[in-house]
């Protein structure tokens, strides 16, 4: 049996893109993935999820989506991340999905609904899911997605320079968007310009 686990990173951030990782491994190495350490990767350190990853890319395979500052800004966040997901589905082709719930209990039925009615004319057969809050700690699989996300998206910002994390609660972060309303300079493509936290900038340097 083919399992594939789904999970994200960067949803809240104001840089940088939204990471969809997911991983795929055969039901008959499940015990090499318990034993690699994956869960959720805000329980680990940047050292230890990138030694996981290592062990991840040996037990199955590993895949991330990039959902760009851009397309956030253009677009409905929640229907890319779903795209993102039928897209990993997609190429896997897997029995079994596990995916860390993307939207609030209540709304799971709707976000199943719209993601099988898409997949169901592209796949001969569709696969079983689980769809549940906090999935990155209960369910291996979803922890080494996670950990893909996290890791990848890790690297983007680093790139970006002295950025910070790229939250909106980092005051490094704060610090450097704010330059650009300062020095009256147009906003770099790795911001998500529709953010709150973008207008609140903004209206502190007209102050």
């Amino acid at each position: 049996m083919k399992i594939l686990g789904i999970d994200e990173a960067g949803r809240g951030c104001v840089l940088g893109a939204l990471f969809v990782g997911a991983f795929c491994f055969s039901d008959s190495d499940r015990l090499l993935l318990e034993a690699s350490g994956a869960t959720d990767s805000k329980k680990l350190s940047a050292k230890k999820r990138k030694k996981i990853l290592e062990k991840l890319h040996e037990i199955g395979e590993c895949r991330f989506f990039e959902i760009t500052p851009q397309q956030i800004d253009d677009g409905n966040i929640n229907r890319l991340e779903e795209e993102a997901f039928i897209d990993h589905i997609l190429h896997f082709q897997p029995d079994m999905v596990y995916i860390d719930a993307p939207a609030h209990p209540k709304a799971i039925p709707a976000v199943l609904e719209r993601i099988t009615a898409t997949l169901r004319p592209k796949m001969k057969k569709l696969p079983k899911f689980v769809v549940e809050p906090k999935a990155d700690l209960k369910y291996r699989s979803v922890g080494a997605a996670s950990i893909v996300a996290k890791v990848n998206r890790d690297i983007a910002i680093e790139e970006l320079g002295d950025v910070g994390s790229g939250y909106p609660s980092d005051p490094k972060t704060r610090s450097w968007l704010k330059g650009f309303f300062d020095r009256n300079e147009e906003l770099p493509d790795c911001v998500r310009k529709r953010w709150g936290t973008i207008q609140t900038l903004r209206q502190q340097s007209l102050l």
